[in-house]
């Protein structure tokens, strides 16, 4: 049977309910960080808008080959295989990337002014998705690690590994697991280092070889 190490009991950090009083304010960010955190939508949103102008102005002045070079190339990739794979795995990167953001909201993973970890890069892996976060003043690596089963939560993952860079603490490694690993390996590397799971199982040792070699009594 499996029991938690008391060494290893969940976190004090992992309390996202404290008092009122000293309950962190959640602003809003600068617009520079707004315009960053949605960078992805308003890209698709000009891509979009771009591509509708240039399909209407082709058919007015009936170019309808141009017409047709737009519909290629978005029909193309979605009939395709590693087409469809890629909108999927880049899909999921942006909805890990805002329910990152929205678990450092929801707990405390934000600074007294509500300026949250900065996630600089998220990309597709072979078992899921990888966020590179830059924290605020405050906050660090084993905040993320103390909120790994929010985490995993919001993301619909089955686990998160967490890893600080071997130089700089304020950049943290968020790998968002959804399938199997293939092998089992380190994400740490040469520049990162792992940051111990306060969650993990230990099982007890086996004592029922002693037990046999005990004398019987009477």
């Amino acid at each position: 049977m499996w029991r938690r190490d008391p060494r290893n009991q969940r976190n004090p950090r992992n309390n996202p309910y404290p008092a009122r009083g000293v309950m962190p304010a959640v602003g809003r960010g600068r617009p520079v960080v707004s315009l960053w955190r949605w960078r992805t939508e308003i890209g698709l949103l000009v891509l979009g808008a771009v591509v509708v102008a240039v399909t209407v102005a082709a058919v007015t002045n009936g170019s309808w080959w141009a017409f047709a070079v737009l519909s290629g190339a978005v029909s193309v990739p979605a009939a395709t295989r590693s087409g469809r794979g890629w909108v999927v795995a880049h899909f999921w990167c942006v909805f890990s990337r805002h329910r990152i953001q929205a678990v450092c909201l929801e707990t405390t993973m934000h600074t007294t002014r509500g300026r949250i970890p900065l996630v600089l890069w998220i990309t597709p892996t072979p078992t899921g998705e990888r966020a590179l976060i830059l924290t605020r003043a405050g906050i660090c690596a084993e905040d993320f690690e103390a909120f790994a089963g929010e985490l995993e939560a919001a993301c619909f993952a089955r686990r998160v590994r967490v890893a600080r860079h071997r130089r700089r603490a304020n950049l943290v490694s968020v790998e968002i697991v959804r399938r199997d690993d293939a092998l089992p390996r380190d994400i740490a590397g040469n520049r990162w280092v792992r940051v111990p799971s306060s969650r993990e199982m230990e099982e007890p040792p086996d004592t029922r070889a002693a037990t046999l070699l005990l004398p019987q009594a009477g």
